[in-house]
């Protein structure tokens, strides 16, 4: 029961984070909103397959993967934002290499 609910809570996260990526306008927001979905959701998805397996070798595998994601998923995220903004992607899109148009 509680892994369904989980299961339930992880798709609601998806829902309205895809929601938030449609509705900022530039790349740097939408680039943070994507983040929190994809460490959120997983890490309440794979909460909820603990849930469901039991206390087991599941279960030790379940939580490698998740600290793996809890590890690698901001990391990756900076690491794609940084490289845009050494590239000089403006921040707006009405903004070219620091002037407003």
């Amino acid at each position: 029961m509680i892994g369904r609910i989980l299961l339930v809570i992880s798709w609601i996260y998806i829902f309205f984070g895809v929601l938030g990526i449609f509705r900022f306008s530039n790349m740097y927001s939408r680039l943070l909103t994507s983040s929190k979905i994809d460490t959120v959701a997983s890490i309440t998805a794979i909460i909820a397959l603990v849930f469901y397996t039991g206390i087991g070798e599941y279960t030790v595998k379940l939580i490698l993967i998740l600290v793996f994601i809890l590890i690698t998923g901001p990391i990756s995220n900076h690491i794609i934002v940084r490289s845009a903004y050494l590239n000089e992607i403006p921040v707006n899109e009405k903004e070219v290499k620091g002037w407003k148009l």
